[in-house]
């Protein structure tokens, strides 16, 4: 079949599992346990239907826009918004790493970015993460890692370990990579860390990239944006209108706006899995596990006696889904979502059985 022969091939990404049957306690897609806030559930009551045959508004024109730049203190002008983190991070490699240098992202991290890399034949480099699964700086910095590399990217805090990097350290890599683009994806930033969002006005090569998939209790309305300089976001503006100008629909547009602007149900809601995460640290502590500290909606523990595989496989026969990776250097680790105090109880009863 000579035209698969021009066939573009890649090995996608693997999603974790969906089970969608009733009583299943689903801890592998950090999916947020509360619903959205009331002022999303008041928007979707007002919904126009006569909105539905008309296109949507250009992103950055909308009411979605106008309240993120309110709410973080920048311009319009500095937003970019799409189809949930991922689509923007999928625009980003496009728009910004074409120098034919690698760009470098961590050894242990989101697992799309190769996927992307490979998609779009950029050349890359995965930087080994230290024996605590925490970035090094200096593997980011031409001066001391000796690589020139075409870009960076890596999530703060990292997944899966959910290990956070100061803003001073990250600061050091965009100020030592001036002539490249550096991603920083804050997909887990609002339970605990500190953004680096203040730094983009000092660096116009910075791209800070968040979503309502976590946080905001959104995952199934893809909504997705990132912040930088006016120069940057044009960029990244003029790629994806030549694709597609009607990314955001107008049902998403509306209830983005509406969580914006419900700040205090936010804050609530992220304090309540922040509480319980810690609760966690504790619980599985007790159960002899071991973990890097986590500011994110997971923890990363691995079991001292009691391989990881085997925990995964009994937990799903009780009904638990947590995430489980057949890599190098994380085999014996398991990536468990903070769900709800209720859910959580449970795993811990069914981790005390399994782990004896």
């Amino acid at each position: 079949m000579k035209w698969e022969e021009n066939v573009r091939r890649v090995v996608p990404y693997t999603a974790g599992e969906q089970p969608r049957r009733a009583g299943v306690i689903k801890l592998n897609t950090n999916e947020n346990p509360y619903p959205p806030a009331p002022g999303v559930q008041r928007a979707i009551a007002g919904l126009d239907a006569e909105q539905m045959r008309l296109y949507p508004a250009f992103p950055e024109k909308t009411e979605l826009a106008a309240e993120l730049a309110a709410y973080y203190g920048i311009g319009t002008d500095q937003i970019f918004i799409g189809v949930g983190s991922d689509d923007v991070l999928c625009q980003a490699f496009v728009t910004f790493f074409n120098s034919g240098r690698p760009v470098l992202f961590p050894d242990i991290t989101y697992s799309f970015y190769d996927v992307w890399a490979d998609l779009y034949r950029i050349p890359y480099r995965r930087q080994p993460l230290d024996e605590a699964f925490r970035i090094r700086r200096e593997d980011y910095m031409e001066e001391k890692s000796g690589v020139a590399c075409g870009g960076i990217v890596f999530p703060n805090p990292n997944a899966p370990t959910g290990v956070l990097m100061p803003v001073d350290e990250i600061e050091e890599i965009v100020a030592a990579n001036r002539d490249v683009v550096v991603i920083v994806d804050e997909a887990y930033i609002d339970f605990g860390g500190t953004s680096c969002l203040g730094l983009i006005d000092r660096y116009d090569n910075l791209l800070v990239v968040q979503t309502f998939s976590k946080s905001r209790s959104m995952a199934g309305m893809r909504i997705g944006y990132a912040m930088g300089s006016p120069k940057l976001i044009g960029y990244l503006n003029d790629v994806k209108y030549s694709v597609n100008s009607y990314t955001m629909s107008y049902a998403a547009l509306q209830l983005g706006a509406a969580s914006v602007r419900d700040a205090d149900y936010f804050r609530k809601s992220c304090g309540r899995i922040v509480r319980t995460r810690e609760r966690a640290k504790e619980e599985l502590g007790r159960l002899d596990f071991m973990f890097p500290d986590s500011y994110a909606n997971f923890i990363f523990a691995a079991h001292r006696s009691v391989p990881a595989k085997e925990i995964f496989e009994r937990l799903k026969e009780n009904d638990i889904y947590v995430r489980y990776w057949d890599k190098e250097r994380i085999s014996n680790y398991l990536r468990i979502t903070i769900g709800t105090d209720e859910q959580m109880e449970a795993l811990y009863a069914a981790l005390a059985k399994i782990c004896g």
